[in-house]
C-alpha cells in the first residue's frame, strides 16, 4: 500500500487520536498536524506537533511531537515522524522531541533519524495541590525522551 502525506487540521487529528491511540487522549492544541493517507484517500495516521509539555524544554526553538497515532499501516509512523521534523525545521525550529513509554521499541523514531537522549523514571502522576489533574491511566510508566536536531 502506498502512503502519502496529507494536510489535516487539529480537529481531524484529534478525532483520529481519539479513535486510534492506545493510551493517551488527544492533546488540546498544536503548532502543526500532518496526516498520511492511502491511495484511496483514507486517513491512516496522524502526528500532532506542539510546544514542549515540559516547561524547561520550551525554549522557543524546540517543538514536541505530542501524539502520533496510526491504524497499523506499515511505515506510517516513520513517515509521520519524518514529516513532523521537516515541517518543524521549515518553521525555524532547531530541535524536536518526543517520548516513548517503557516497552515501546522506538523503531519508527530510529528509522526517521531520531536518537534516544534521556531515560525518564516513572512518575506517580501529574496531580499536585497547585494544579489538580485527573489520573490518565498511564502513571508509573518509565519513558524515553527522543530528539532530532539541525546540528
Amino acid at each position: 500500500m502506498a502512503l502519502r502525506l496529507v494536510p489535516i487540521n487539529l480537529a481531524q487529528a484529534r478525532a483520529f487520536v481519539e479513535q486510534h491511540h492506545r493510551h493517551h487522549r488527544p492533546p488540546p492544541g498544536h503548532k502543526v498536524s500532518v496526516g498520511v493517507a492511502d491511495e484511496d484517500g483514507v486517513l491512516r495516521g496522524v502526528a500532532i506537533v506542539g510546544r514542549p509539555v515540559a516547561r524547561l524544554l520550551d525554549d522557543g526553538f524546540t517543538v514536541e511531537v505530542t501524539r502520533t497515532a496510526t491504524d497499523g499501516a506499515r511505515n506510517a509512523n516513520s513517515m509521520l515522524y519524518g514529516a513532523a521534523w521537516r515541517a518543524a525545521r521549515a518553521l525555524g525550529y532547531v530541535r524536536a522531541i518526543t517520548y516513548t513509554q517503557e516497552g515501546e521499541s522506538g523503531a519508527s523514531l530510529r528509522a526517521s533519524g531520531w536518537k534516544p537522549v534521556a531515560e525518564c523514571p516513572p512518575r506517580p502522576g501529574w496531580d499536585c495541590p497547585s494544579r489538580p489533574r485527573k489520573a490518565s491511566g498511564n502513571e508509573n510508566v518509565a519513558r524515553t525522551r527522543w530528539e532530532i536536531t539541525t546540528s
